[in-house]
C-alpha cells in the first residue's frame, strides 16, 4: 500500500507530520496564562501604589460589597455549629475566647458601617441623614418580623398538627406579641409559641423558641446611627470633627477598663453594656477613618503590618483593643485594592444585609426539617444557598425599592422644606 505524504505549497512532499487536531489548544492555553500573569502583574503594581483612603474608596468602585457578603456568610458558617447541635464555633476557642467567627464578622460589619454612615453624615443634613438610615435598616427588618409571624410561623405550626386559632391564642408569646415588642429593633421576644423548641439550638437554650438570634446587633447599629446623627445635627462632622476621634478614645479607654476588671455600671449603667462599648468602639473607629480619609494612606506595607497585628491579637489576645484599628485598616485596604472584577460583586445589588437578617432564621427552619443530621458541611451549604435566595428576594422585593425613595419627602433636606414653608407662609 502506498503511503501518501502531505504536499507542500511548492509541490514537494512535507517531511513533517500534520499537526494534531488539538494542537491549537496549547498556544491558546499559553496565551490565556500569559494574559492572566500580565493581569496579576498589573494588579500587583497598582496595589503597591499608595493612595489616600478617600481615593481608594471613592464612589462604588471598591470591594466593600464583596467584603460585606463574605462577612454575612461567615456569620452563617459560625452559627452552623450551635444550630446543628455541634457546640460552639471552634474559632471561639482558637481566639482565646475573644470572639467566634460570627463575632469577628460582626465587628467587620460595624467598622465598614461606621465608615459609610459617617461619610453619609458629612454629605447630608440631619433630615436627609435620618431618612436614609430609616430606609436602610427598617424595611428589611420589619419584613423579616412580619413574614416570620404570619408566614413562616404558621407554616411550621400547622405542620405540627395545630390549628391557626391555637397559633394566636395558645401562648402569651404569640405572633402579635412578637411584632409588638420587637419592631423597635431591640429584641425582647426571641420566638413564637414553642416553634423551633425541638431543634438542636432549642434544646441548647432549655427548650425555648428562638426564631432569629442575629437580630440583636441591630439595636446597637441604630444607636451608633443616632450618635452620628447628633454630630450631624450640631455640625460636628464638618466644624469640630476632632470630637469623633475623641469619643473613640473614650470608648477605647472604657474597653481597656472593662478588660482590666473595672466596670461602669455603678457610674453610668447605660455605658456598662459591654456590647455598646465594644460595637460602638469599632463603629467609631470606622467613622474616624471616614473623617480623615484624605489623610490616611493605603500602603501595602501598612497592610501587611496591620494584617500581622490582626492575626496575632485575634489568636493571642488584645484584638478588641489593639486589633480593632488594624482590622479596619486591613478591610479598607482590601476594599480599595482588590482586582476590579471582584469590586463589581455587590456594587449594584447589596445582598449582605438580607443575608444577615435571614441567615439565622433559615438555619432554624432547615434544622427543624432535620437536615442538620446530614452533617455540618452539607447543613451549612444548604443554609447558605437558601439564605442567599431569601437575601435576593429581600433586596429586589424590599430593600431596593425602599432606597429608591431616599430622595423623596424628608430626603429633599431641611433647606428645601424650609424654602417651601417660607413660600407658603402668609405675608405679615
Amino acid at each position: 500500500m502506498a503511503i501518501s505524504t502531505p504536499e507542500r505549497e511548492d509541490g514537494g512532499a512535507s517531511v513533517s507530520p500534520p499537526a494534531p487536531a488539538s494542537g491549537g489548544q496549547e498556544p491558546a492555553k499559553q496565551g490565556r496564562a500569559a494574559r492572566a500573569l500580565g493581569s496579576t502583574r498589573d494588579w500587583l503594581r497598582t496595589a503597591a501604589v499608595p493612595v489616600p483612603l478617600s481615593e481608594g474608596l471613592s464612589g462604588r468602585h471598591n470591594a466593600l460589597g464583596l467584603i460585606r457578603l463574605i462577612l454575612a456568610a461567615a456569620v452563617i458558617v459560625s452559627h452552623g455549629f450551635p444550630l446543628s447541635g455541634r457546640g460552639e464555633d471552634p474559632v471561639q476557642r482558637w481566639s482565646e475566647n475573644q470572639q467566634n467567627l460570627g463575632g469577628f464578622a460582626v465587628i467587620g460589619f460595624f467598622a465598614i458601617s461606621g465608615y459609610l454612615i459617617t461619610k453619609s453624615g458629612t454629605r447630608n443634613d440631619i433630615l436627609q441623614y435620618m431618612w436614609a438610615r430609616v430606609l436602610r435598616i427598617f424595611p428589611a427588618f420589619l419584613a423579616v418580623l412580619v413574614l416570620s409571624a404570619f408566614v413562616i410561623g404558621p407554616a411550621f405550626w400547622l405542620a405540627e398538627g395545630h390549628t391557626m386559632q391555637q397559633y394566636f391564642t395558645a401562648y402569651p408569646t404569640g405572633p402579635l406579641q412578637y411584632i409588638a415588642v420587637n419592631w423597635k429593633l431591640t429584641i425582647h421576644q426571641w420566638g413564637i409559641n414553642d416553634i423551633f423548641s425541638q431543634t438542636p439550638y432549642g434544646h441548647a437554650v432549655g427548650g425555648g423558641s428562638v426564631f432569629n438570634g442575629s437580630l440583636w446587633t441591630l439595636t446597637y447599629e441604630w444607636t451608633c446611627y443616632l450618635i452620628i446623627g447628633a454630630f450631624v445635627l450640631f455640625g460636628v462632622l464638618k466644624r469640630f470633627r476632632i470630637l469623633l476621634p475623641l469619643l473613640t478614645l473614650v470608648l477605647l479607654g472604657m474597653q481597656m477598663a472593662r478588660f482590666s476588671g473595672a466596670g461602669f455600671n455603678s457610674i453610668v449603667p447605660y455605658l456598662g453594656d459591654q456590647f455598646l462599648v465594644n460595637l460602638g468602639l469599632i463603629f467609631m473607629i470606622g467613622g474616624t477613618f471616614a473623617l480623615y480619609a484624605d489623610k490616611i494612606v493605603l500602603d501595602w506595607r501598612l497592610f501587611l503590618f496591620s494584617s500581622a497585628i490582626s492575626v496575632f491579637t485575634a489568636f493571642k489576645g488584645g484584638f478588641q483593643v489593639v486589633g480593632f484599628p488594624a482590622f479596619a485598616y486591613v478591610m479598607f485596604w482590601l476594599a480599595a485594592k482588590l482586582p476590579d472584577a471582584l469590586k463589581r460583586i455587590g456594587a449594584k445589588n447589596d445582598y449582605s444585609y438580607g443575608l444577615y437578617v435571614w441567615g439565622f432564621l433559615v438555619q432554624q427552619m432547615v434544622a427543624q426539617l432535620g437536615w442538620y443530621k446530614l452533617g455540618y458541611i452539607p447543613y451549612t451549604v444548604i443554609c447558605l444557598i437558601i439564605a442567599t435566595a431569601f437575601a435576593w428576594a429581600s433586596w429586589h422585593g424590599v430593600e431596593k425599592h425602599a432606597l429608591a425613595i431616599k430622595g423623596w419627602g424628608p430626603g429633599r433636606g431641611l433647606r428645601y422644606w424650609w424654602s417651601r414653608v417660607r413660600r407658603t407662609a402668609p405675608a405679615a
